[in-house]
């Protein structure tokens, strides 16, 4: 465990201390696109974080090469050679795509590509256990198109869930340390070889996650761009592949009988593994919802819209940070639920925290959907909004109510002429990172700034 703390350390330090200078480069180079409309950032904020991420990669696999407990990995696995070569070819294409907006298609193509090179090099899927008929060799074209699809999916998944400050990132994290858990207990609990390289993978991803998040926070001084999120999503997968179909059932010796019985009833152990979208469900759930709706719209599969998870938090009315921790909460209840459930698939309790702890969630989801107001002998004890009368006695939401009138246009002013947009006062100036949108960023100054213009 040392040694995986260890390259864990290294590659957090790494991608932190070059998150700065990859900043100040990419505001030389001019990576600051302009605002969309999708965009929940006022201000334009500087990419390529993901350059300071795959230097976090490198250091890591440099440093895990050289310690004596994890030499071995690079001894009689070719799988980091691969996970290096696949990762800078995607790297390379997200950060020409940061700088230059490339075509969806062309970037869909480089990631098959990139899969394509990782199975060339022997990271690939090689059987799958199967209930109720046991372990089903696949051949080389049915391994190579599954590990394909997985790659581009959670790839895309992760791309996709990349919209807040620190969302991506910090998803990811929860994800990783959550498989990182189950591949160690594969490799040290039941000596199975064939987990160690996955438990390499997952404890460097981390190190990439924790390195960035706080340059990446609200307001995040620098985005990851492309060349971050296809980065660690290609990370996240790589990990997947390499421990899936490539342990034996019967390696494990938890169950008499034969392979077929012992695949069946081992399969909550592999749920994480044969489906690693359940590790990553929300950002593949988010995928799924934005391909079914660009498509009912008759548009691209790929063009942007403000119709992701995140984006409808916002809406809600929860608050940027609010919405980042919301869907944390999310990601670790499925990732850490489903990991605990495959180890001790027979205990009733893991069933009842997690739907306990899944009521507590859709409570938080629907909290701004409710405004409780305290009672009166309790309100200088809360905030403002929260008050149903002022000191003075009157209600305190009569002032909201007059606010929320609509005001008369201006003399001269058609009825139906489009108004000037609002101006956003940012609080942190220079080049930093996003504010919500949504009713709450708007001010009563604001308002009648403009309605006096």
């Amino acid at each position: 465990m040392r040694d995986y703390l260890l390259t864990l350390c290294v590659t957090a330090a790494v991608t932190y201390l070059l998150t700065g200078p990859v900043r100040k480069f990419a505001i030389a180079v001019g990576a600051m696109p302009a605002i969309r409309a999708r965009d929940v950032h006022r201000e334009p904020t500087p990419r390529l974080g993901g350059i300071a991420m795959f230097g976090g990669l490198c250091a890591g696999l440099i440093v895990a090469a050289h310690l004596y407990n994890l030499d071995g990995v690079f001894q009689l696995s070719s799988e980091p050679r691969a996970l290096l070569s696949g990762a800078a070819l995607i790297w390379l294409i997200g950060v020409l795509d940061d700088k230059f907006e490339i075509d969806a298609l062309i970037k869909l193509g480089g990631q098959m590509i990139a899969a394509a090179v990782m199975v060339i090099q022997g990271l690939t899927i090689l059987w799958l256990p199967i209930p109720g008929i046991g372990t089903v060799a696949l051949t080389q074209w049915q391994g190579t198109l599954l590990t394909v699809a997985l790659v581009v999916i959670t790839i895309n998944a992760v791309n996709f869930v990349d919209g807040l400050d620190g969302l991506a990132a910090g998803m990811v994290c929860i994800a990783s340390a959550a498989f990182f858990l189950y591949t160690y207990r594969l490799w040290y609990g039941h000596m199975i070889e064939a987990a160690a390289p996955a438990t390499l993978f997952t404890a460097i991803l981390m190190g990439m996650c924790l390195g960035f998040l706080p340059h990446n926070m609200h307001p995040a001084r620098i985005f990851m761009g492309d060349s971050g999120s296809m980065l660690i999503g290609l990370v996240l997968a790589a990990g997947a592949i390499s421990v899936t179909g490539q342990v034996d059932p019967d390696a494990m010796k938890l169950f008499a009988g034969s392979e077929r019985e012992a695949t069946h009833a081992m399969l909550p152990v592999f749920i994480p593994l044969l489906l690693p979208l359940t590790i990553i469900a929300i950002p593949a759930a988010d995928l799924v919802l934005a391909i079914v709706r660009r498509t009912w719209k008759g548009q691209s599969p790929f063009a942007a819209d403000r119709g992701h998870l995140h984006h409808r938090l916002l809406e809600i009315g929860h608050s940027h940070s609010r919405a980042v921790l919301i869907m944390y909460f999310w990601s670790a209840l499925i990732a850490f639920g489903a990991v605990g459930y495959s180890v001790h698939s027979a205990s009733l309790w893991i069933v009842l925290v997690v739907m306990g702890l899944s009521a507590v969630g859709l409570v938080l989801l629907l909290m701004p959907r409710f405004t409780p107001r305290a009672p009166r002998w309790a309100e200088r004890f809360v905030p403002p909004r929260y008050r149903r009368w002022d000191r003075r006695g009157k209600r305190s939401s009569a002032a909201y109510e007059a606010q929320q009138e609509p005001q008369e246009p201006q003399m001269g002013q058609d009825e139906h002429e489009p108004r000037e947009p609002a101006r956003v006062v940012v609080g942190v100036s220079g080049v930093n990172g996003a504010t919500a949108i949504g009713p709450r960023s708007r001010s009563s100054e604001s308002r009648k700034a403009d309605s006096a213009r």
